[in-house]
């Protein structure tokens, strides 16, 4: 995607067997700054630190951070090591797990010599398999656009999102901004309703960010306005992303995702969720259940970050001085809240015959 014109991927690497490049989105939307990350203990700093975020970019980082550490020690001990470290860096997005369990597997198969190679081969290749997989998904949610564009007799198509499940949260073209990436180069007319998404602020800081540098016509709105502008006709669809799916179609995303899903469902607006493959967690069937969700710093909800009028970012605080704040940082909306999936396979039921059908 575009920044100042320019295309980025979310991860590169600087040269061959080298450093790895990321955006810092905890500068986002003020300042436009790169970081490159040179060890394992570094990697697994900016998973924590939300310098990187989203499950599929995540999974990406996490293999890359398994490449650096080999760069040191390619002993089994120093394999092992590096992917309990990095597992533990993130629990809920299940992209972490599998990109970890994908290259630990490969490079523990391989021989010594040929492991610092290989581990930079396969996190290559799960980068470019993302990158394909979220166009498709473009492709398949463009069909849905469309429908509703010529159901609303070609007038604007309004579309609601939470967090950010875009091109920052993936390696290119995003999840859930994939098919309003792909409907803007048909020309069809689309207005996206950008929720803030606290205590982070993911939505207005970084999806408005990039619709904003894609030239997507869109408007950040506090969290809680979703349902007032579905009960008055301002929605007419609604796309998220999520960390991890499970087996039987229920979607743990960004904290609020299933209040949004609940006003969408009383006031009959589609509601769907964009997904590769890579965040099903077939082990999990009770998403609710059974989905770890990652209780976050309570500190961020006590102060926010922001730009100041000297232009600087600083940190204030919103709460008073001693009292207790809760940060759950996801939530589990249940399948049969959700219209459809948006798979690099195509749109298909929440339901675990759905799923084994198409994936199996």
């Amino acid at each position: 995607m575009l920044i100042n014109n320019k295309h980025y991927r979310t991860i590169w690497e600087k040269d061959k067997f080298g450093d790895i490049v990321i955006i810092d989105q905890t500068l986002l939307p003020h300042k436009f700054k790169t970081i490159t990350i040179k060890s394992l203990n570094q990697t697994a700093d900016i998973i924590k630190n939300m310098n990187v975020r989203g499950a599929p970019l995540i999974g990406a980082a996490g293999a890359y951070g398994m490449c650096l550490a080999l760069r040191e020690n390619t002993s089994d001990k120093s394999i092992n090591d590096a992917y309990n470290i990095l597992l533990n860096t993130r629990p809920t997005a299940v992209n972490l797990r599998w990109a970890l369990d994908k290259i630990k597997k490969e490079i523990l198969n391989t021989s010594i010599t040929q492991r610092l190679e290989t581990a930079y081969k396969i996190a290559r290749k799960i980068c470019e398999d993302d990158i394909k997989i979220c166009e498709k998904i473009g492709n398949h949610g463009l069909e849905i656009i469309k429908k509703i564009y010529n159901q609303n007799t070609k007038k604007t198509v309004n579309i609601l999102t939470h967090c950010n499940a875009g091109w920052l949260a993936t390696i290119d073209w995003g999840t859930a901004t994939s098919p309003i990436y792909k409907a803007q180069k048909e020309n069809i007319p689309i207005h996206i309703w950008v929720d803030e998404t606290r205590p982070r602020n993911q939505g207005s800081n970084l999806t408005s960010y990039e619709l904003k540098n894609q030239n997507v016509n869109h408007t950040v709105i506090v969290d809680n306005a979703g349902g007032h502008l579905m009960q008055n006709n301002h929605v007419d669809m609604c796309i998220v992303g999520t960390d991890r799916t499970s087996s039987s179609g229920d979607v743990t995303n960004k904290i609020g995702t299933y209040l949004k899903a609940l006003a969408a469902k009383d006031n009959n607006i589609p509601f769907y969720v964009a997904l590769p493959s890579t965040t099903i967690d077939w082990t999990i069937k009770d998403g609710l259940k059974e989905t770890p969700i990652e209780e976050r710093d309570p500190d961020e909800v006590n102060f926010i970050q922001g730009l100041d009028s000297s232009n600087k970012i600083q940190s204030i605080r919103l709460t008073p001085n001693g009292v207790k704040s809760s940060n759950y940082s996801f939530d589990t909306t249940p399948g049969r809240l959700i219209t459809g999936l948006i798979t690099e396979r195509g749109t298909i039921d929440p339901s675990h015959d759905s799923l084994k059908k198409t994936f199996e």
